[in-house]
């Protein structure tokens, strides 16, 4: 089921306009569903509302209903902050053109889209309201403009069709986190400590997305905790194909596995899956330049209670202030928060992105390069203070 997809695996649309334009009506058309609060007041909805649905071929989507983006006043000024937000995180956006079609507000949205690079479609809502040919449809636009009415219905399944057309190839094309490593039959041992920071009675996304992806690929997943290593090693007729180890843990498993067996992180999957590889183990080496009273950013996806060794609070914070020798300072932002003051940092450390779509793992990505602010992933991170970085990266090299 849709609303039972991991958030971020699915594309994000985001439907965008002026207060009053039919946003909440042309959702609920669009999910043939009552998601959002539907009034002829301007500015009914206030903070952005998420639907859930299925939308084939592509599969799992999160449509959001934004608030209207000319909303005013101090409260007004926070709702169009929370929609822009949204926006930033989108993989497509459909303008929505009220009765007065697109005026100066909507080119501006527009331009703003593009700026971030994000496929848009217009949809030039209340059809039933226009008399036939009574308004020539926007040439102005410059990306595809249908005449919808959510309403009657009209032209809103070529709507759906235009998202789809829309959509970033990679939400076409299967995106793999290991199995372009592993063959049929291959073996692949998953290292997991339980500590703490584990979850109650369940194991992390990544951890569950990485043993679904070796069963689809008709490979054999043994998930173990560090201290079974050479147990695990002993009880299998051949070398695993790889051996998958939580990152707080990779020192230990390093000095475990033998040299001649392909050994990554969960992180570092997630790296390349969400983000870019390359760019983030070159993030890495600004680890080698920081200086005393430098600031890092440790970028978390999610939100969570802190717990006594919280990997990002607490673990990383240690270990690269023990690697680098240096007074270094840190600043956490949690879920979807990220610092528009990015040039007050040094470096930037982020999570592995399971709660993000990779959409928005590369624009924060995109951001950092563009303030000249490197930015690498926890995995990378921890492999490169605790000496294992070019061991941890070579499978993705072979």
């Amino acid at each position: 089921m849709s609303d039972k997809a991991p958030r971020g695996v699915r594309l994000v649309i985001a439907l965008v306009g002026r207060r009053n334009a039919g946003k909440s009506s042309l959702i609920n058309a669009l999910t043939g569903q009552d998601t959002a609060i539907v009034s002829d007041t301007p500015g009914t909805t206030t903070d952005p509302v998420a639907k859930p649905y299925e939308l084939l071929p592509l599969g799992p989507v999160t449509f959001y209903d934004t608030a209207g983006l000319d909303d005013q006043g101090e409260l007004g000024g926070l709702r169009v902050k929370a929609t822009r937000k949204i926006l930033y995180r989108s993989d497509v956006a459909v303008v929505v053109l009220g009765e007065d079609g697109l005026t100066g507000y909507e080119q501006a949205l527009i331009e703003t889209i593009r700026e971030l690079d994000i496929p848009y479609i217009v949809a030039w809502n209340k059809a039933d309201l226009r008399a036939p040919g009574a308004n020539p449809i926007p040439a102005e636009a410059a990306a595809p403009v249908l005449e919808v009415s959510a309403t009657d219905g009209r032209n809103v399944d070529r709507l759906k069709q235009a998202i789809i057309d829309a959509a970033p190839p990679e939400y076409r094309q299967e995106r793999l986190i290991v199995g372009d490593l592993i063959n049929e039959g291959d073996s692949v041992l998953c290292v997991v400590p339980i500590d703490l920071a584990a979850p109650k009675g369940r194991l992390i996304l990544p951890q569950v997305q990485v043993l679904r992806e070796i069963l689809d690929c008709d490979a054999m997943g043994t998930i173990i905790k560090e201290r079974e290593i050479q147990a695990a090693l002993e009880g299998f007729n051949r070398k695993p194909a790889l051996v998958i180890s939580d990152s707080q843990v990779i020192m230990s498993v390093a000095g475990d596995v033998p040299d001649d067996i392909p050994l990554t992180t969960f992180s570092t999957l997630f790296a390349r899956y969400k983000g870019d590889l390359d760019r983030l183990v070159q993030g890495a080496s600004a680890i080698d330049r920081l200086q005393d009273g430098d600031l890092v950013l440790i970028g978390e996806a999610c939100s969570h209670h802190d717990v006594a060794d919280d990997i990002g609070r607490v673990k990383i914070p240690r270990w690269m202030s023990q690697y680098t020798g240096r007074d270094l300072r840190f600043e956490v932002y949690s879920g979807h928060d990220f610092p528009e003051d990015l040039e007050k940092f040094s470096l930037v450390v982020h999570c592995g992105a399971c709660m993000l779509n990779r959409t928005e793992m590369l624009r924060r990505m995109a951001e950092c390069a563009r303030r000249n602010v490197p930015m690498t992933n926890y995995g990378v991170a921890i492999s490169k203070v605790q000496g294992v970085l070019d061991r941890i990266i070579a499978p993705f090299f072979r």
